[in-house]
């Protein structure tokens, strides 16, 4: 039966309704043709990326361009572009599939291929007229053409809109003469298209522009030189200048003043794809860690055999599980979106994927910040498994290590979008897309009632953590309900209380997507078959509900007093109890002797 607009959960709805297990996506659903695509990219990538890693790491940009020409040639640049353009017109799961797969060797690689495929590809494809697509997007989809992405400048960074680049119409309105400089642009030194933001007189909000570049007729174009990084080495990252660039009337992206909401749709899009673009490289990194660790005597026996070992490789290991799985949860309710708007008739394809993308905004945030940090964990903890030889440039973990470090800043820093995940769910609820304030209410009311001293049935797989997550939900009601009821408006003046909020907002969602797929793999292969999936799940949560404490602590200290505090300090305290809590150190064991014996990341 087809799914309507109203059977599945709208962006942020997670936190105020209940899921079932059978309802979410899961890698284990992926299609044959799914399949057939994972290992067709993981075959590209393991002939012509692993092997080359440390040549990434040599700045040699023009390798990372002509594998960038490989990937073209099998057709992996155009996963996402629709047919009528000269693309495989796949579904958004095989997009952040193959971007997934893709991005796992080097960072340079999936730089190159993430801004071209991404923000250098799909501004036009979503926003373009037809006779820019017909123009412009198969040459992108095919290779023959590289595209990039022109907006941070050196005084426009978070603050995206705050450009100074000029845009000023000819007198006979044939042309625009663009001027201004654009800093961090990856893929500069070899693309051939760039989508440009300029600011046309003194409108409130930017313009989009397509701009076609020739080196050999650069049109006041003049590129900085490679800029020299921490990490991505081969991704070709330069300032561009522009002096009188002329760019025809017909060439603006969308309409005059839609800079802005271009740039920040291409950017909702990009931060799911760069969690996704982060899920390999931990597995890789762990399968790495897990083959030294086996190999390395010390004291007369493997280092894999520690205590202090297993617990890292069960933490890595969890960490990569729980989030592939809200990224690819959060991808199936994006693409359901898209089918269902394409379905009713009234959207074009590129509305119904805008509008999908849009809904399930503070989904691709919190999923930008989490997976991209535990990129960095992972990486780091590679690096220390390998101890003095994961310091060293032989070794692939200090590469690895640097390329993690990228992903908490681009497509907004960490801390914006922490912040933006909270702005956009009060967003939500103000317009009634999210009902907030019922459930918020029913909280407050439950804190000052009786409280219920029934003995629950936990007998059955996950009854508790389900019980718990619920209790998670009641609590960033409660407290994003008090503070909202305090500050109003003026809440994001508050940016520490935000970021503890998001905090909360990013644990309940991981934790939720972690123990649902759990539950369905046990429901479908039985308990004993995935032990070391449930131990992933639950060892999760361990850990989510002390942060979850923790953040939740620091907002009611800092805006509430007196008995408004104890009550909320109370209500804290009740719904964080985990009354059979797991012994975390056999969780570990499970997870690590598994990884440990098969020798590489295997879930």
């Amino acid at each position: 039966m087809e799914s309507t607009e109203k059977d599945i959960l709208r962006g942020g709805q997670f936190l105020v309704k209940e899921t079932n297990c059978d309802d979410i996506f899961t890698p284990e659903d992926f299609t044959e043709e799914q399949q057939m695509m994972k290992e067709a990219v993981k075959e590209f990538v393991d002939r012509e990326l692993w092997p080359n890693k440390a040549r990434f790491e040599t700045k040699d940009f023009a390798f990372t361009e002509a594998c960038m020409r490989k990937a073209a040639d099998l057709g992996f640049l155009s996963v996402a572009v629709p047919e009528a353009y000269g693309g495989l017109g796949m579904g958004f799961i095989s997009t952040i599939l193959v971007c997934d797969y893709i991005s796992g060797a080097t960072g340079s690689f999936s730089t190159a291929f993430g801004a071209h495929t991404g923000i250098g590809t799909l501004p036009i494809t979503l926003y373009g007229t037809e006779e820019q697509k017909q123009k412009y997007v198969p040459k992108l989809a095919s290779g023959e053409w590289f595209g990039s992405y022109c907006l941070t400048e050196p005084s426009a960074g978070s603050d995206a809109n705050s450009g100074k680049t000029k845009a000023v119409l000819s007198a006979d309105g044939k042309y625009y003469s663009i001027t201004g400089q654009k800093m961090w642009i990856s893929n500069a030194g070899f693309c051939s298209l760039m989508i440009v933001f300029a600011r046309i007189e003194d409108d409130k909000n930017i313009t989009g522009f397509i701009i076609e570049y020739d080196k050999n007729n650069p049109n006041g174009i003049t590129l900085g030189e490679e800029e020299h990084k921490l990490g991505i080495r081969s991704s070709s990252t330069r300032q561009v200048f522009f002096n009188d660039t002329k760019v025809p009337v017909e060439n603006m992206l969308s309409t005059r003043g839609n800079g802005f909401k271009i740039a920040m749709n291409a950017l909702n899009v990009g931060r799911i794809k760069l969690a996704a673009a982060c899920l390999d490289a931990q597995r890789r990194v762990i399968s790495e860690s897990v083959k030294y660790a086996n190999e390395r005597i010390q004291f007369n026996t493997p280092i894999a055999s520690f205590g202090a070992i297993q617990q890292k490789i069960a933490e890595m290991a969890t960490n990569c599980w729980v989030g592939e799985t809200a990224t690819y949860r959060a991808s199936k309710n994006i693409e359901d979106r898209i089918t269902i708007r394409q379905n009713n008739g009234k959207d074009t394809h590129q509305e119904a994927e805008l509008k999908g993308v849009e809904e399930y905004a503070i989904e691709c945030s919190i999923l930008k910040v989490a997976v991209s940090e535990f990129t960095q964990k992972c990486t780091d903890e590679g690096i220390q498994i390998f101890g003095g030889m994961g310091f060293s440039e032989d070794t692939p973990m200090e590469s690895a290590w640097r390329d993690a470090r990228i992903a908490r800043i681009y497509e907004g820093t960490n801390e914006i979008n922490r912040m933006l995940s909270i702005g956009m769910l009060i967003k939500k609820a103000m317009k009634g897309h999210v009902d907030l304030l019922g459930p918020a209410t029913a909280v407050a009311n439950e804190l000052t009632g009786i409280p219920s001293f029934d003995i629950p049935d936990h007998s059955t797989l996950f009854s508790e953590e389900k019980s718990i997550i619920a209790n998670l939900k009641k609590l960033f009601l409660m407290v994003a309900g008090a503070a909202l009821q305090k500050y109003g408006e003026e809440i994001e003046k508050h940016q520490q209380l935000m970021l503890a909020a998001s905090d909360i907002l990013i644990q309940i969602y991981l934790a939720e997507s972690a123990i649902l797929r759990a539950e369905k793999l046990a429901k479908k292969e039985g308990e004993d078959q995935v032990k070391e999936q449930i131990a992933m799940a639950k060892l999760n949560l361990f850990h989510a509900i002390d942060i979850i404490e923790t953040a939740g602590k620091h907002s009611i200290i800092s805006f509430s007093s007196g008995d408004e505090q104890r009550m909320m300090l109370m209500g804290l305290k009740r719904y964080i109890k985990y009354v059979n809590m797991p012994n975390i150190i056999e969780l570990r064991n499970i997870i690590a002797s598994k990884v440990i014996k098969e020798n590489n990341y295997c879930f």
